[in-house]
């Protein structure tokens, strides 16, 4: 019988609350207990695991097990917490007491409630979390008034030929990026190489390639790109721009077998971080964390601001 609309809304907002707690699925040489697929491997919910982007994956795993194993549900969530808290004190990144109490009063309206992480001693143990203090707090509201200047500017695009559309995006994104701070660099070549430009975020280099084009990017520019990156100091990493998004096919090849450097940004994104859905180095941040993660270098920033 399907989960009724509210009982599919709490599950929602569990899986979103439970993202960061393990990888969607281990890298093929870290311990595969430590992931979301692995609890479900063991728990016999492996069918109820689709694989593919994260958070739907969590989701269908929580909505499927609740339907079909009730006997299991509470089961999983402990299972991802106990693991959880140890994958996230290894990050850096302690489980705090408002998330386990905010996730006690989601499970009460899917009618469990689970004695262990109710437990006083348990959350006596749990650092609280506190509003972390903005350094430079007029820095960090990012040049508002040139926002609505990019927003114009960035939908004025389409309007141009291709040729001149080029030399224009790539205009944009020099101004997109001084916007936030991120020190950007002009388009440059290095020995036969182009390089559309670069940024600095967090005390690192990152190169971008940037490209407007009429199909997705596939696995063959993503090589390309990748061998560029590779190629520079062990320190470099990479941003690829998009701006017709990439192919699932080419996606998810790049992310098997190899390690990465890079992180993906398409249109849709920048439309969201102009529209302030997300800050931009806020999104350069959590993308470069769940590639780190999960191998994944395109989550779209509506994912990541869920």
């Amino acid at each position: 019988m399907p989960l009724s609309l509210q009982k599919t809304n709490s599950i929602a907002e569990i899986s979103s609350l439970l993202y960061n707690f393990l990888p969607g699925q281990a890298h093929p040489r870290a311990d595969q207990r430590i992931s979301f697929q692995g609890i479900a491997n063991e728990l016999g919910l492996c069918h109820f695991w689709p694989g593919g982007s994260k958070l739907p994956a969590i989701t269908s795993l929580l909505e499927k097990t609740l339907e079909n194993r009730s006997d299991l549900f509470c089961s999983l969530i402990l299972e991802i917490i106990r693991r959880g808290i140890k994958y996230r004190n290894s990050k850096g990144d302690p489980v705090n007491r408002e998330e386990i109490q905010k996730l006690n009063n989601l499970i009460l309206k899917v009618e469990f409630k689970i004695p262990e992480l109710w437990d006083s001693s348990f959350l006596e143990t749990l650092i609280s979390c506190k509003p972390k203090e903005i350094d430079n707090k007029e820095k960090k509201k990012t040049n508002a008034a040139e926002i609505p200047k990019l927003c114009k500017d960035f939908l004025s695009l389409e309007k141009l030929s291709p040729q001149e559309r080029g030399f224009a995006f790539e205009r944009f994104l020099r101004e997109f990026f001084k916007a936030f701070d991120l020190n950007p660099r002009a388009s440059f070549r290095n020995q036969g190489e182009q390089i559309d430009g670069s940024l600095e975020f967090e005390n690192v280099t990152y190169l971008m390639e940037a490209k407007w084009q009429s199909k997705p990017v596939g696995l063959e520019d993503l090589l390309v790109f990748y061998g560029k990156v590779e190629g520079k100091a062990t320190w470099s990493r990479g941003i690829f721009i998009s701006m017709s998004g990439f192919t699932e096919d080419g996606l998810t090849a790049f992310s098997h077998g190899r390690p990465t450097n890079i992180i993906a940004i398409n249109g849709q994104d920048i439309y969201f971080i102009l529209e302030g859905k997300m800050r931009l180095d806020d999104a350069i941040r959590l993308k470069s964390r769940r590639a780190a993660e999960t191998g994944e270098i395109l989550v779209s920033v509506y994912e990541l601001a869920l």
